[in-house]
Parts: C-alpha cells; structure tokens; sequence
C-alpha cells in the first residue's frame, strides 16, 4: 500500500511556508488580516488550509497583504457572528453547527454523491454561483470559499459491523444531513462540535461520532474510537465556507479586491481546500491501519442497498427544504451531481 505523508511532516512543511510568507510579505505588507479559527492547532484546517490561503494571498497581491491565524477566539457555532461584528476579518464555519440558519448548504451533504472532497467543493461552488446563493443565507459576511470533507464514517468504542446496530446508539452528530441520516438509522443523536468529540467518547457520554477519516488523526479518534464502520461514499459530507467580515473587504484597494476576487476566492480556493481535506482523510485512514487495536469494518453489499434506500429518502426530503427558499433545488442538485462526474 502506498504511504502517505505524516500530519506531523505535513505541520512542519506547512510552518515554514507560512513563515515564508509571513516574512516575504513582513517587509511590504499594508493589510493584515486576522484569521479566527476554532480547530485543534494540529488539526489540518491550521496546519495545511490556513497556510495555504495564506500563501496564495500574499502571491495574489505581491505581498501587501498578511495574514495573521489567532485560535480559540470563539466557539464553532459562533464564528459568522463573530466576523460579522468584525471581531475577526475571516474564519472558517461548519453550517451544520447552527440549524435553522442554512438550509440550501445541506445539498452539498447528501450521501450518494462519488468523487473526492476536492472535485466536491467546485461543484459546490459553482452550483452556490449559478442557484444557491440566491437564497442569501451568508448575508452580513463576504463568502470567498466553500468546500466540503470526505465521506462521513460512523467512529466508535466497540465494534459495528452492520448497519441494524446503529439503531438505537448514542451517536455525536454535526446537524444538517449528518442529523437527518443519524434519526433515519435510529441513532440518538448528541450534538457536540469537532473539538469536543475526543471528550465526548472518552467520557462514554456517546457510544460513537459520525465524522471523515481524517479525524482519526485530526481529533485522535485512534485512542477512544478504535473501530470505523465505513459505507461506500460515506453517511454524508459536512459543508463549509471560508467567510470574511465584508467591511475588511471594501476597505481594501480596489486594485487589491480585484486581485483576491480573481486569483483566491471562489473556486480557486473551494479547489484547494477540497484536495487538502483529500489529503488528510489519507493521513487518517493510514493512522487507522497502523494503530494497534484499530480496524475498519466494510458495509456489506446488503448493507449497502439498505442504506442507498434510506440516502433516496432523506435526499427526497432535503430537495423539499432546498426547494421551499425558492432556489431550484432539483437543478442544484443535477449540477452537483454532473460537475463530480466530469
């Protein structure tokens, strides 16, 4: 099997380009913008995404533009407040983290989609650009990305080995379709954020957590969640956006504004934060498959059937709340589905 780089070796690389920058952009840099986020220093958000938006906004605008990561400011839930009262100038925001407030981003969620987290997030992006935002549900804050994870797979303390054995189970769920496909199964769902699941299982107050592979790493899902029950494309993918205070952005030259608008934002962004979460779903596949008492347990075609049935009914559903923002959901939704398959 091929390896794959370390977190470890991937954080190290990372510093030292972000410290290049940093320095490149020291000496020249007009406008410094503050990054807020709310993941472990580790996780890949801060040690790939970060440096990478870093990187390509100091080459988008030759350096007259820093960037400056801060942690812990906020809470998960409460980071669109927070750039949006312009605590901060630009953060990251899981949607699912804040029901009721988005709904045209459970789309991107659905199970059943095939292809990897990058080719995701440009469909996602594209299908945001010609239907979804439309609906305006980022209104008070500037969108300059979306992409999306890899496949969600059930992580627990004992193992799961069919899917009749998640009824009934206390399951860490992240709202939006990852909520929806957790009652479809009969689990009890508990909603916690990403930087709580370590504790939540190895308190026992939940007996698994529905997450990419990447947290197996990201979160340290190894040491209280050893065996993985892991479904063909997944339960679901987690939707997120990069998010910037839109006064910070108008603030700008426009000669600068035209440089981010044309060279990082959008797609190009979307493209680079889908790949690295690509990457960091290997890492922790591979840190799974070399953890002593770890193992990932294959949905069985049976299996598999069940649950394409149980992914066409929640899809039903969500078409219906997309639709009901008078966005034309079905169209979003074939868009997706046609961009992943190019």
């Amino acid at each position: 099997m091929a390896k794959f780089t370390s977190l470890k070796t991937l954080l190290a690389g990372a510093a030292l380009a972000l410290a290049g920058t940093a320095a490149s952009a020291g000496a020249e840099a007009e406008y410094t913008l503050t990054i807020s986020s709310w993941a472990p220093p580790t996780h890949g958000i801060n040690a790939l995404m970060w440096p990478k938006f870093s990187e390509m906004v100091d080459e988008a605008t030759n350096g007259r533009v820093h960037t400056e990561l801060k942690l812990g400011l906020a809470p998960p839930p409460a980071q669109m407040d927070l750039i949006q009262d312009g605590a901060a100038d630009v953060s990251i925001i899981f949607h699912g983290y804040q029901p009721g407030r988005f709904t045209t981003t459970k789309l991107i969620e659905l199970p059943g989609y095939e292809g990897t987290a990058e080719q995701a997030s440009v469909a996602y992006w594209r299908a945001y650009e010609k239907y979804l935002k439309a609906a305006n549900e980022h209104r008070g804050v500037k969108v300059i990305a979306l992409h999306t994870h890899g496949p969600a797979q059930l992580h627990t303390a004992d193992p799961v080995t069919s899917l009749d054995q998640i009824s009934g189970l206390k399951v860490r769920v992240p709202g939006g379709v990852g909520g929806d496909v957790a009652s479809a199964l009969g689990a009890t769902g508990i909603q916690v954020p990403a930087p709580k699941v370590y504790e939540t299982l190895a308190s026992r107050a939940a007996d698994g957590v529905v997450m990419p592979f990447e947290s197996r790493k990201g979160f340290k899902l190894t040491e209280v969640a050893p065996h993985v029950y892991e479904m063909p494309g997944g339960l679901y993918r987690g939707s997120f956006a990069f998010i910037m205070n839109e006064d910070t952005f108008a603030d700008l030259p426009e000669d600068l504004q035209q440089a981010l608008e044309e060279k990082v934002f959008g797609e190009p962004l979307s493209r680079e934060l889908g790949r690295i979460w690509d990457q960091i779903d290997a890492i922790g596949r591979e840190a799974t498959e070399a953890a002593e008492g770890n193992a990932i347990h294959q949905a069985s075609a049976e299996d598999q059937a069940k649950f394409a049935e149980i992914a066409a009914e929640v899809t039903a559903r969500v078409l219906e709340e997309v639709a009901a923002t008078g966005v034309d959901a079905q169209a979003a939704y074939e868009m997706i589905r046609a961009e992943m398959a190019k």
